[in-house]
């Protein structure tokens, strides 16, 4: 999605809204250094970050330099210049059910001092994100969520489910297939002209992962801060396919008592193919002298228990609700996944904001691909009329969009109604995923 991110004001409805409590809501120029430094600072102060040194602000800075940036001022405190709340947003691909991605607003850096509570500064904030959203021409917008009661009112839900993956190195004994290709470590560096490819290929395989950007890679890699000793710990492993070329990466580190084993710990693991996959779980769970691999962010559904001999030797915990999704066009999102059973499907949207609110119609053909339209008022019952028909809110589309929640659990919730027999059955089938839906990043 190509995107002029200055191209349009900051949203007239939160600057009256926030001058009304005489607070300034502003764009910055990401260009003037010591504005984004500022913003910068009040953004790590809100998520309880240190104070950065000289190359953490310069890094931070040539990240938000691709971002919409804004905050939120009070003249009457003892440093003005420094935000008292903070967002960045920008354009980006959300992948989704056969391959496909659609254009989604990624929102971030939610933050407000816990000085200026409870004063609407954080509901206009996303207010506007979901306008500029719009002015985008985004299908949806999207957000990771340190709290699970904020966003639900704005129209997010929670679509995509993240997990820690603990493994018991005394337990292993895999009985998977071998890779015909090998794992070999690499220099961090020398990884990173081919990471941005290998990320876009395994962004591409896995519903809920969104597209990677060139700030992610380098802190991910340690080549923000290379001679920090927490980028110094890192080592880097590429699997290569049997002809040579690289078909995924995996980021670790050891942490380690003296004398004791340690726990081998990632949270960064991309493959572009199944025998890249399994290659780089070997490779992590059967290290030495180490009581344990533990990955972080990954999928409800690996499928490591099966290739080994004691399932049990996998745990999961910390299972959480990771990525939030909010429909902003219904009929560009329904349109752009494959659904899994061909229909027809009348769905009623209600949206309190009154942005994605309506009523589509869902049209899928035996190869999974789908046509979406919108149904005035006055034609809604000719239209609908014995088509099998759901009503839900713009939340519940939201989290049923990738296939992660299925419709008849919303629906034995009170969260989905069924306006015709057999239609939430058939909602289940057609919005139903190959892939459990997963995002392994925080944003």
């Amino acid at each position: 999605m190509s995107f002029d991110l200055q191209g349009f004001p900051a949203d007239s409805a939160a600057l009256a809204s926030l001058a009304a409590r005489g607070l300034d809501y502003r764009l910055i120029d990401t260009r003037d250094p010591a504005a984004a430094a500022a913003w910068v600072e009040a953004d790590l102060r809100g998520f309880h970050h240190a104070r950065p040194k000289q190359g953490e602000l310069d890094f931070e800075r040539g990240v938000i330099a691709d971002r919409r940036v804004h905050g939120v001022y009070d003249s009457t405190i003892a440093d003005p210049t420094v935000p008292v709340a903070t967002v960045s947003s920008w354009p980006t691909g959300l992948s989704v059910p056969g391959g496909r991605s659609v254009d989604a607003w990624a929102v971030s850096s939610v933050t407000v001092a816990p000085t200026h509570r409870r004063r609407g500064i954080a509901r206009a904030l996303m207010l506007a994100e979901l306008q500029n959203a719009r002015a985008a021409g985004a299908a949806l917008a999207m957000l990771t969520a340190t709290e699970a009661t904020i966003y639900g009112r704005y129209g997010y839900a929670p679509a995509a489910r993240s997990a820690t993956v603990s493994v018991d190195r005394r337990r292993v004994h895999w009985i998977g297939p071998d890779a015909p290709g090998r794992v070999q470590f690499v220099d961090a560096a020398s990884i990173r002209e081919v990471a941005p490819a290998l990320a876009r290929r395994a962004v591409a395989r896995t519903p809920g992962e969104i597209d990677r950007w060139p700030g992610l890679l380098d802190r991910v890699l340690g080549l923000h801060d290379p001679d920090s000793s927490r980028s110094r710990a890192r080592r880097v492993v590429r699997y290569d396919d049997e002809r040579g070329q690289a078909q995924g990466f995996a980021v670790f580190h050891v942490s380690r008592e003296p004398n004791e084993p340690g726990v081998a710990e990632f949270d960064f693991l991309a493959a572009a193919t199944d025998d890249a996959e399994r290659a780089l779980w070997r490779f992590l769970v059967e290290q030495d002298f180490v009581s344990g691999t533990r990955g972080l962010l990954r999928s409800v559904d690996e499928p490591l228990p099966w290739l080994l001999e004691d399932p049990r030797a996998v745990s999961y915990s910390e299972v959480v609700d990771h990525l939030w999704l909010r429909v902003i066009d219904p009929v560009t999102a329904l349109a752009a996944r494959r659904y899994s059973a061909p229909g027809r499907l009348a769905i009623e949207v209600d949206d309190p904001i009154g942005i994605a609110g309506g009523r589509f119609e869902l049209v899928v053909d035996e190869a999974g691909r789908a046509e979406a339209t919108a149904v005035a008022q006055t034609d809604a019952a000719a239209s609908v009329k014995g088509t099998r028909s759901i009503r839900l809110g713009v939340r519940e589309l939201g989290a049923i969009y990738l296939g992660g929640v299925h419709p008849s659990v919303l629906a034995r919730a009170g969260r989905i109604t069924e306006l015709s027999p057999g239609s939430i059955a058939a909602a289940d089938a057609m919005f139903a995923a190959q892939r459990a839906p997963h995002l392994s990043i925080w944003f």
